[in-house]
């Protein structure tokens, strides 16, 4: 016997939506438990539109890129630097690079709507894997209530000759903001 559980939300031509809240397999037979929703066929036609919309922003004008991109309710920010402006990389080595890091991280989310709170995944990039220890432990400081998922790895180089660059994706506009009790 196996119980499997879905989630998710299913239209159906000329009738209410529905949500699928369970499936079991019983005796080999499927059991669906459906129960209307809420939401007007107009909610979901506005929830469409915003989740397909795209927004750059915090581009130069000369630049290839944009700082962020808003899809819906996701921001992917692009990689940030422990720089500070107008003065350049921060000196010190990994530490005080990370930390700084960080801290332009929080300053672009919380410009675009968001928060660290509500990261859900970042990447690192190292110039130097052996600086990865000392990288982590900093970047926890950061995340005290939740760890996003992550990935790290060593690269060539990096621009400025940096020690670390983090891009971070997060949610934006969400109820309850990502405090979740976290993970590893």
């Amino acid at each position: 016997m196996t119980r499997k559980q879905l989630s998710g939300t299913t239209l159906t031509p000329g009738a209410a939506p529905v949500t699928v809240l369970g499936l079991a397999m019983v005796l080999g037979l499927a059991t669906v438990l459906v129960l209307p929703t809420q939401a007007t066929a107009q909610e979901h036609a506005e929830m469409s539109a915003m989740m397909h919309s795209v927004e750059y922003l915090g581009g130069r004008p000369n630049s290839p890129f944009s700082e962020a991109v808003r899809v819906g309710n996701v921001l992917y920010l692009s990689g940030k630097l422990g720089t500070v402006p107008g003065e350049g990389l921060v000196e010190g080595g990994i530490i005080p690079e990370t930390q700084q890091t960080m801290r332009n991280i929080a300053d672009a989310l919380e410009r675009y709507g968001s928060s660290l709170d509500q990261v859900v995944k970042c990447t690192v990039f190292l110039a130097d894997i052996a600086d990865f220890r000392d990288m982590s432990r900093t970047y926890m400081e950061f995340f005290p209530n939740h760890r996003p998922a992550r990935s790290a790895l060593a690269v060539g180089g990096l621009v400025l000759d940096a020690r670390v660059e983090i891009e971070c994706i997060a949610t934006v506009g969400l109820p309850g903001g990502g405090d979740g009790d976290g993970g590893s």
